[in-house]
């Protein structure tokens, strides 16, 4: 049996195949196709490179097809090319932060440990070309950063340093430092502990050997940027903003799993993984782990999103399940779904407009004597005001 499949335009009915969608990024052709149905002879399509349409979009960026793909039964996300490379490490090298991130949170059984010929990972990948955003992505998605390659046998950070990739070393330095996303932790409190005692420390009274030192660093000092320092004010400002109960998260969306934020090592379920184990109502009401599959009960100490969400929402015939619409039902982003992705599907919000009592009064225009044949002379503001106020000097004088 042939590895490769003859690559054709059209199909027998005259239509172009999924293969052809793919390649020419046409989002609404691969729609139909995949309405009308396909077999798994045109999803397994390969072109000379042993490239399918998923690989194909994952190399240029084309977003919306790695989206519609999923809907495809037939789509192998592990099937590897003839260098043994997959739709992710492709993505990875790539550098294309979205595609890799949607890939690890949709696809089902995506294995980010398959090795290529040289016994490159995705990582060892993403690591050696600088794509550092992808790093942090893989890592925190499980990849593990301590693998190595069969051919010389170093591990991502090592590749990081011989490409001379300072910035995704760095990274990985960091991550291996900080390995807990605590922030999404439904324990965490938005409280920044050293607030009190640096806020005190500024209040106190400097004495004049401080103050005179001050004056003469000020003019003679240089200022170099830094790196924020760790636990410092940003630091410390990103967790609080990030964090699932502040309000730029809690208003968006609702954290699945509050109980098992993202860690160094752990390999995190995809959606559809998620809902295959746990119910859809056990979902929505409860927060699940992705460790051990394990249910827990939210703390009730802490009010979580989807405790506002639900007092937001009170009225039963305004809110829907989480489940039930029809695009979280195909797990596709809410942002490709509508534009609007500030409220989450589950939660219709209820405006009323009210018409103010009094009217708002109308600014009143003065009337410019305007002559003939001349230019106007320009009047400035700030001369206005000068003249108001030398007119009320004189009444009061």
């Amino acid at each position: 049996m042939s590895l490769y499949y003859t690559l054709q335009r059209t199909d027998s009915r005259g239509e172009p195949t999924l293969y052809r969608a793919c390649a020419r990024n046409e989002p609404l052709a691969l729609r139909r196709i995949l309405e009308r149905g396909v077999t798994k002879e045109d999803a397994s399509e390969l072109d000379i490179n042993g490239w399918n349409g998923l690989m194909l979009a994952c190399c240029k960026g084309f977003v919306d097809i790695v989206y519609g793909l999923y809907a495809c039964p037939y789509i192998d996300v592990n099937q590897q090319d003839n260098e043994g490379n997959t739709a992710l490490m492709i993505a990875s090298q790539a550098g294309h932060i979205n595609t890799v991130m949607f890939l690890l949170n949709y696809y089902s059984g995506i294995d980010t440990e398959v090795r290529d010929c040289r016994g490159f990972t995705a990582l060892i990948k993403a690591a050696m070309t600088g794509r550092t955003e992808v790093v942090a992505a893989l890592v925190m998605a499980g990849a593990d950063i301590d693998a190595v390659d069969s051919t010389r046998g170093k591990s991502s950070q090592d590749w990081a340093l011989k490409t001379g990739r300072s910035e995704t070393l760095q990274r990985l330095r960091r991550l291996t430092m900080r390995p807990k996303a605590v922030q999404f932790c439904e324990t965490y409190i938005p409280e920044w502990p050293e607030l009190n005692e640096r806020v005190a420390k500024a209040k106190m009274g400097k004495s004049t050997r401080e103050k005179i030192t001050k004056r003469i660093k000020n003019p003679f000092g240089l200022r170099i940027p830094r790196d924020p320092e760790d636990n410092g004010a940003l630091d410390n400002m990103v967790l609080m903003t990030t964090c699932v109960h502040s309000p730029l998260i809690s208003t968006g969306c609702r954290p699945l799993c509050p109980t098992s934020p993202p860690e160094l090592g752990k390999r995190r379920l995809a959606v559809p993984e998620l809902v295959k184990k746990h119910p859809d109502k056990e979902l929505e009401e409860r927060s699940v782990c992705h460790s051990n599959g394990s249910v827990s009960h939210i703390n009730p100490t802490i009010q979580s999103a989807e405790s506002s969400l639900m007092t937001c929402c009170a009225e039963g015939d305004r809110r829907g399940s989480v489940f039930a619409t029809k695009v979280t039902t195909t797990f596709i982003p809410r942002s490709m779904a509508r534009k609007n992705s500030v409220f989450p599907s589950g939660c219709v919000p209820k405006i009323d407009i009210v018409r103010p009592s009094n009217a708002t009064p109308k600014k009143e225009k003065k009337k410019k004597k305007k002559e003939k044949g001349f230019l106007e002379l320009p009047k400035w503001r700030y001369k206005e005001i000068k003249d108001e106020k030398k007119k009320e000097k004189k009444k009061y004088s």
